[in-house]
């Protein structure tokens, strides 16, 4: 009797064990490359930029300012957990060139420049965010 229990205790733990190899090496949410996911930006809101100060040390866009040639993109990327946004013009003088919307934490917009010139943007939440694209 002790035997057929023995026996029966090893067979259920080499059952045990090989089901737990089994499901170890299968893929899950886990085992994906997050570096996948990650959006590649050309200019980061990056955190705390919310609050006022980030101005002086210019750090609410970085870069707030970047140059490109024409009919090239730029893209935004919102790192911070507060909402922002990317706006044509000043805060209190908009151009309606372009408008992102209020972007979600690590949401992006992206915008192809076709026409030479200087473009002047900020946050229409946080008025003390402010960037420039040249486009040469």
């Amino acid at each position: 009797m002790l035997k057929q229990i023995t026996a029966i205790g090893v067979i259920g733990v080499v059952i045990i064990v090989t089901i737990a190899f089994f499901f170890s090496n299968y893929p899950t949410e886990e085992n994906v490359d997050e570096t996948d996911l990650v959006i590649k930006g050309d200019v980061i809101m990056p955190i705390k930029v919310s609050r006022p100060g980030c101005d002086e040390t210019d750090r609410c866009y970085i870069p707030s300012l970047i140059v490109i040639e024409k009919g090239k993109q730029v893209t935004w990327v919102n790192e911070d957990s507060a909402f922002h946004s990317i706006t044509s013009g000043f805060y209190d003088t908009p151009t309606d060139l372009f408008d992102s919307g209020h972007l979600d934490p690590f949401e992006s917009y992206t915008l192809t420049f076709d026409e030479i010139g200087t473009y002047d943007y900020f946050c229409t939440l946080h008025p003390w965010m402010k960037g420039q694209v040249i486009v040469e």
